[in-house]
């Protein structure tokens, strides 16, 4: 879910600050009653109202790797996802997991057929 934007949380606590009461303007903006309380106390805070940082890990192998990652996959078609797993390693020095190189592949959309011998 996206944060709500900097000019909702400024037209909403203006509005607040010229008499709205807070329940009031939870139900004419709709948001929580909660989300007002933080804006305002983050408003007291840091007089900033921007979103703050969303919680969470970065990725191993970020969306500015991708086109690095595509030439990988160009160059070696029919390797298996612990193949590239292992040449990401050789290449960038960081070793990743087959469940994130796989979903990796799957966010920028690479498709990994091995071509297996026919008979």
């Amino acid at each position: 879910m996206k944060p709500y934007s900097v000019d909702l949380r400024e037209r909403l606590l203006r509005a607040i600050d010229a008499g709205l009461g807070a329940t009031e303007a939870a139900r004419l903006f709709g948001v929580g009653a909660s989300t007002i309380s933080r804006w305002q106390q983050q408003r007291r805070e840091t007089g900033d109202l921007r979103p703050r940082p969303r919680p969470g890990r970065t990725p191993r192998i970020g969306p500015g790797q991708a086109d690095a990652m595509r030439a990988q996959v160009a160059a070696h078609p029919d390797v298996t996802l612990e193949q590239h797993c292992a040449l990401w390693a050789e290449a960038r020095g960081v070793a990743v997991s087959i469940s994130t190189m796989s979903r990796v592949h799957a966010r920028l959309g690479i498709t990994v057929k091995k071509n297996g011998p026919r008979q």
